[in-house]
């Protein structure tokens, strides 16, 4: 990823890459021979910060690093934080980071980048249409709830119009272990969310999560559909006898949606405007992920705000009430 952020600062034609940070010098050497740049090579980040003083930085580490890095950016005096999802590990690392950020008034964003690609801003925009009459629902299939959820989620905010969830209602299984980059995954989840203005949304994740598609949208009159293998996107409204297919240049998966999100990030820098991937919404995805949890830890339903710092998922995992270790 971290590639992918460099060759999209480059293309930005505003950015100059100064700086670069690994624990592991010679894996930074080769960085920089790789994307032909000629920066400052530092073995410790925080003091990568504090000699070079640089106005962005991109951090594309493992989740458990997020916070720790994020918040010595912010307070090192940044302009801008461009983050790889997820946020965090827990609740409570996402909720400071936001808060430092915003408090600081430093541009921070996840790097929800599919907001970017074609299939995704077209399925929004035949909802806005009215192409399926009145958006009712929401799905959507994927591998697990945290690391590839949360991209769906925040597409569930995304097609609904940034609208604030209300109660998340979710149950997760565990019964063999699972991780990606060093973050514990569920083997089965599923979660429903009501949103405030009465959508329902619905997740399913992992085992047996197959619903047809990645992503459906659901009116009163109709159903959009999007899916990896094309057609990408599809449309069945009010009268229509068959799927109508529409056409995309685009999937749901592409680098050029990382080149698009920074883009972004930079002119929101000038312009004061709120980034597309601001963390004012990646941090509602985020509460609907750890709201699963919590809701899988209590077996009832969470009412947002979400309380609370830990992960629900985490902590049962390590007190043995879920996972291949369970006591029973």
């Amino acid at each position: 990823m971290a590639h992918a952020h460099a060759h999209a600062y480059k293309g930005s034609g505003r950015c100059e890459i100064v700086a670069l940070a690994d624990i592991n010098r010679g894996n930074a050497e080769a960085f920089a021979e790789r994307q032909e740049i000629t920066p400052a090579i530092f073995e410790d980040y925080r003091q990568m910060l504090a000699e070079v003083k640089p106005d962005v930085v991109s951090i594309c580490t493992w989740p458990k690093l997020h916070e720790p890095m994020v918040l010595a950016a912010v307070a090192a005096g940044v302009r801008a934080v461009h983050c790889e999802k997820p946020m965090a590990p827990t609740w409570g690392e996402a909720k400071r980071m936001h808060a430092a950020a915003v408090e600081k008034g430093v541009q921070l964003t996840f790097n929800h980048q599919r907001r970017f690609l074609e299939p995704f801003r077209r399925a929004r925009q035949l909802a806005r249409e009215g192409a399926i009459g009145e958006l009712q629902r929401l799905e959507g299939s994927c591998s697990n709830m945290i690391d590839w959820g949360t991209h769906w989620l925040d597409m569930f905010f995304f097609m609904n119009e940034e609208t604030p969830a209300q109660w998340v209602l979710g149950q997760i299984d565990s019964r063999d272990e699972s991780s990606v980059f060093g973050l514990p995954l569920e083997n089965q989840g599923l979660c429903e969310v009501k949103f405030q203005n009465g959508v329902r949304g619905v997740l399913f994740t992992g085992y047996d999560a197959d619903i047809g598609c990645q992503i459906r949208l659901t009116g009163n009159e109709g159903s959009i559909e999007l899916q990896n293998a094309q057609p990408h996107l599809r449309l069945r409204g009010k009268g229509d006898p068959d799927w109508r297919l529409v056409e995309t240049d685009e999937g749901l998966h592409g680098g050029i949606a990382i080149d698009r999100a920074i883009a972004d990030l930079v002119s929101c820098l000038d312009s004061g405007a709120e980034p597309e991937l601001s963390s004012h919404k990646a941090i509602r995805c985020t509460e609907v992920i750890f709201a699963t949890y919590e809701s899988s830890r209590r077996r009832g339903r969470v009412d947002l705000p979400l309380e609370g710092e830990d992960s629900a998922f985490l902590t049962m995992l390590e007190a043995g009430q879920i996972g291949p270790n369970r006591r029973v």
